[in-house]
């Protein structure tokens, strides 16, 4: 089945306590039972700005960073369902493991990297950044005319097919091409109650 290209970007908030670099595990949300991988670019905001113009858009970007959208499945689902907000599914503690800052001048193309994701050394995920739904010139115009973007903020700019399931063990290895490698250790929800 083909997913529908939305018109706009599907917007939702990851806070401060998603967030987590090498060295530490990504821990199963309680009351999870499907918890899904997503590799995607990360753009650093480097200065403040609102309501930004997609042709001024670039010169807000401070850096790039590799990052995984963990995604609780089957509490998204359930949400979804309901018409209820995804804030559990997406936004749950360690949920977004980020890899090291790039700054924007080392990167000749945002628009053209490539993107992997592996678990247990099995490929899940390999895409390019030049197939985003969403440019980030776009992204960030379309974010700022809603929020203030402040220094640190990430906006995660979408995912390659193969996303899937991960469990209690799991060393889920990704990269942006070859300038950014990060891994992570799944654990599972008994571990750490």
């Amino acid at each position: 089945m083909k997913s529908v290209v939305p018109d706009k970007p599907l917007l939702f908030l990851k806070p401060p306590t998603a967030f987590i670099t090498e060295g530490n595990s990504i821990k199963v949300p309680k009351g999870c039972h499907e918890l899904h991988h997503e590799v995607e670019l990360g753009v650093i905001i480097g200065r403040k700005g609102k309501d930004i113009s997609e042709i001024g858009a670039m010169d807000y970007v401070g850096g790039y960073t590799l990052c995984l959208d963990m995604t609780a499945r089957d509490l998204q689902e359930e949400a979804k369902k309901n018409g209820l907000p995804w804030t559990v599914a997406k936004g749950f503690d360690t949920s977004c493991p980020v890899g090291s800052f790039l700054p924007k001048e080392q990167v000749a193309d945002p628009h053209n990297l490539p993107l992997w994701c592996n678990v247990n050394g099995q490929v899940r995920q390999e895409g390019s950044t030049a197939d985003m739904v969403f440019r980030i010139p776009s992204l960030i115009s379309y974010i700022s005319s809603y929020f203030t973007l402040e220094p640190g903020d990430v906006i995660l700019t979408g995912t390659p097919a193969g996303v899937g399931p991960v469990q209690h063990g799991d060393i889920i290895e990704a990269g942006l091409g070859s300038l950014i490698k990060m891994s992570f250790k799944v654990q599972g929800e008994e571990k750490y109650i």
